[in-house]
């Protein structure tokens, strides 16, 4: 590798949304994000609906008669 162009990795801890933290290599010291492994839904196996203006509901009742 070439000296003097890559950045120096220092532990970083990551903050998430939903309480979690978990600690990590990277050339920040922390970071905040929104959603992480223990609270995605592809991991958890939960559904969460972000509902915004009710068009889930009217998704639904469009649909229900077919």
């Amino acid at each position: 590798m070439k000296k003097e162009i890559h950045p120096d990795y220092k532990d970083c801890t990551v903050s998430c949304a939903c309480g979690n933290t978990f600690e990590t290599k990277s050339n920040v010291e922390s970071m905040r994000i929104d959603i992480c492994s223990a609270c995605h839904p592809f991991f958890t196996g939960e559904q969460k609906i972000v509902d915004a203006a009710g068009r889930v509901e009217k998704f639904k009742a469009k649909y229900a008669q077919k």
